[in-house]
């Protein structure tokens, strides 16, 4: 039997994306955004309403950085969740993580985090279905430690998912099957 929820984010898992921007004294500004995802291969978008603080950097300074949250660094990321940049201006620095400046973009890579995708501004959506910011993928990076020879091993990235319904975070680790493949079994 099927039981009612209250109407939420209801989609599980949604990413854990930290957004990283220089704010105009160069000083970095990040944040967490669990409602994202790639539009195209190359596209992201990122529900994100103009008050935010990334937004406003976003515009002015035409590029940001999206990394995935690891399951090692829960407490910083869930920090730059709930402390806005537009009322601590040293939130970054309270997290204790640090940043290098991206190579094809205007935006700061935040080192702890595994896998990021530097990405330039493309558009702003605000209509009453519009998606918030939306960016060009132009250079995807990894730390070494999340590599088998030259691919990316996603059990090693430890990334985390958050749970809407309950407020949780989970670790995406295990590997189940294999997209494209599996379901060919059952083609007639």
């Amino acid at each position: 039997m099927r039981k009612k929820l209250n109407i939420t984010e209801g989609i599980f898992p949604m990413p854990v994306l930290m957004i990283a921007t220089y704010n105009e004294d160069g000083s970095v500004n990040v944040m967490n955004a669990a409602w994202g995802t790639m539009q195209e291969r190359d596209h992201v978008a990122l529900n994100l309403t103009e008050t935010h603080k990334t937004v406003k950097n976003i515009k002015a300074r035409g590029a940001f950085t999206v990394s995935i949250a690891d399951a090692a660094h829960v407490l910083e990321a869930d920090y730059l969740g709930v402390v806005s940049g537009n009322r601590v201006t040293n939130k970054f620095e309270n997290s204790g993580l640090t940043a290098s400046k991206a190579e094809m973009v205007d935006a700061p890579v935040i080192n702890e985090f595994p896998l990021c995708l530097e990405c330039e501004f493309v558009e702003y959506q605000n209509g009453e279905y519009g998606c918030g910011v939306i960016g060009k993928v132009v250079n995807v990076t990894a730390d070494e430690s999340v590599m088998v020879g030259d691919k990316i091993d996603m059990s090693l990235v430890n990334a985390i998912a958050f749970d809407p319904y309950t407020h949780g975070y989970y670790k995406v680790t295990e590997r189940v099957g294999n997209a494209f493949k599996d379901g060919l079994q059952l083609k007639k």
